[in-house]
């Protein structure tokens, strides 16, 4: 060949060259290098990726689905405090708070001295209709003994519920009888309700406590209102006191039942969520009922979007505490195997245009869950002084008063929290739990003569003179608790209210304990001031009074 040739060729074959080794190196990569180039290509891969590797060469056996299962809230917890990863079993529990009902026998129970101990029967509920009755002891459950370390709130829930028309053998120890009594219970529908208490406060004003946001709250508040009305209520206190909310479309449908017409209730807006408005349609049936609502930093969520509706639109009067500042929407996505994410997917505003979401840091959970500890460390439960309002996100109501943003909803009116006679006697006697055993000692050994008193006023009056701090100290004492004179008389009055109290919830049940307590909560006496009053409707500023007298 010729050296004219051989130029010619030598290009030609330097380009082979390149291409083979490109190909080679290609091939050597995919095939020795653990899939490197696979892996990095895009990174929604690298999860799925990173299990198969773990799966194929961690130097241990490893559950895969475990792994997962502790992944996915970390992964959730880099977004928001509030997106988060629910197992199948606890978005089973959550579902069935909110939606109002569960199946299983009907039943409040405590555990004490490893034992179940029935508090109360539900009315109308499969227990009742077998015949169990509050202070029976359940020992054993089909057919096995039930008693001992083995007795769990858990274990004692799972033994206990079950589906619906599916049948449950206890065994029942009962005071007075020699022998152990047997019940076959059919499992049925059990209501959750939502509102625990409604009921004339005075001659002239109703109380309604709402205890969460769930799918039969509206429906429930409708019946309260309907009862209340026939009473006639003159003026209506709803207290969303530690209502950590529930669903928004409740909250939006029991708002309407105080705006007028065509009346802004909340929006909602996220990156692909459109805003979305929600509206009064003037159906509502207590347009100008005097409306006081109460708040303090255990209400969140949908409890802020009343609260902020009622108060944007000047419609009611605001007193408590600050709210807890949750401004972010959720929306549930299931799983096939019954798991759940809620994911944040908007932020929602009042009708002012504010978000009361308080701020976070992405990943910083235990900061954003320690916030409340820190307001209490800062004073801010005892001084409306120390809460420091962000004037950046100032907003005005419909009569021209400034709200902010970005920490909770404000209350119109602050009432602090209230510390008068707290001792270290009580708060341990509290913190081991000691009062709601004694309560229920007692409630159990004087079940027929507390029986005697079929309302709260009367049962009241009788524990008066029973002398009851004095046995709780001999019992406290007896449980480990040293008997100290001053400060238990310092806390007299707060031990009397929770003994009483508790002895009431025993026996009468939640809407008698609650206006049992509300007899002495300043909260409530502030709230029957204002309604007493005429107060209830804010007041534009002097000054927005003064433009609108000049036009």
């Amino acid at each position: 060949m010729s050296t004219n040739n051989k130029n010619r060729l030598m290009p030609l074959l330097l380009a082979i060259c390149l291409v083979a080794g490109i190909l080679i190196g290609t091939f050597y990569a995919n095939h020795f290098s653990g899939n490197k180039l696979g892996i990095i290509n895009t990174s929604s891969n690298k999860l799925n990726a990173l299990l198969r590797i773990i799966d194929d060469q961690y130097v241990d056996t490893v559950n895969i689905t475990d792994l997962v299962e502790a992944a996915m809230p970390q992964i959730l917890a880099e977004l928001d405090p509030h997106s988060s990863y629910m197992s199948a079993k606890d978005q089973e529990a959550a579902n069935e708070e909110l939606k109002g009902s569960f199946s299983g026998i009907g039943i409040q129970f405590s555990i004490q001295d490893d034992t179940i101990h029935v508090n109360s029967v539900i009315s109308g509920g499969p227990s009742e209709k077998v015949g169990l009755m509050a202070g029976d002891r359940i020992v054993e459950v089909d057919d096995s003994a039930f008693v001992g370390k083995i007795v769990t709130t858990q274990e004692s829930m799972k033994r206990l519920k079950g589906p619906k028309g599916s049948k449950v053998k206890l065994g029942i120890y009962r005071p007075g009888e020699k022998e152990i009594l047997h019940f076959t219970i059919v499992r049925g529908d059990i209501p959750v309700k939502s509102i625990d208490a409604a009921y004339m406060i005075n001659d002239k004003f109703g109380y309604i406590k709402v205890n969460k946001f769930g799918e039969t709250t509206y429906p429930e508040l409708l019946v309260s209102l309907a009862k209340l009305s026939q009473q006639n209520c003159e003026g209506l206190i709803i207290d969303l006191r530690d209502n950590t909310g529930g669903y928004m479309v409740a909250a939006t449908h029991m708002v309407n039942e105080f705006l007028p017409n065509n009346r802004l209730i909340v929006y909602t807006q996220g990156r692909k969520a459109p805003r979305q408005d929600y509206t009064s349609n003037g159906t509502g049936s207590s347009q100008k009922m005097p409306l006081v609502v109460l708040m303090n930093e255990g209400s969140a969520s949908a409890s802020e979007i009343f609260a902020g509706a009622i108060q944007d639109n000047d419609r009611g009067t605001i007193i408590g505490r600050r709210s807890f500042g949750k401004g972010l929407v959720q929306q549930p996505i299931e799983f096939s195997d019954g798991s759940a994410i809620r994911l944040t997917i908007a932020r929602y505003y009042t009708p002012s245009g504010r978000c009361i979401q308080k701020p976070y840091v992405k990943g910083k959970d235990s900061e954003y869950e320690m916030d409340i500890i820190t307001r209490y460390e800062h004073g801010e439960f005892f001084s409306a002084d120390s809460i420091k309002q962000n004037k950046k996100e100032t907003y005005y109501t419909s009569i021209g008063r400034p709200v902010y943003g970005g920490g909770g909803i404000m209350p119109d009116i602050f009432v602090p929290q209230d510390t008068i006679g707290m001792t270290s006697y009580y708060r341990m006697a509290v913190t081991k739990g000691l009062i709601a055993r004694f309560s229920l000692d007692y409630t159990d050994k004087n079940r027929a003569t507390l029986q005697k008193y079929p309302t709260e006023e009367k049962l009241q009056a009788y524990l008066k003179t029973q002398n009851l701090l004095e046995k709780f100290a001999s019992y406290a004492e007896g449980k480990g608790l040293k008997r100290r004179n001053i400060l238990m008389y310092k806390s007299k009055k707060l031990f009397e209210q929770a003994l009483f109290g508790n002895i009431i919830y025993n026996m009468l049940g939640m809407e008698s304990f609650i206006a049992y307590t509300n007899e002495s909560d300043p909260t409530v006496k502030k709230a029957l001031e204002v309604l007493d009053k005429g107060e209830s409707f804010p007041k534009a500023p002097e000054n927005q009074q003064a433009e609108q007298i000049d036009e």
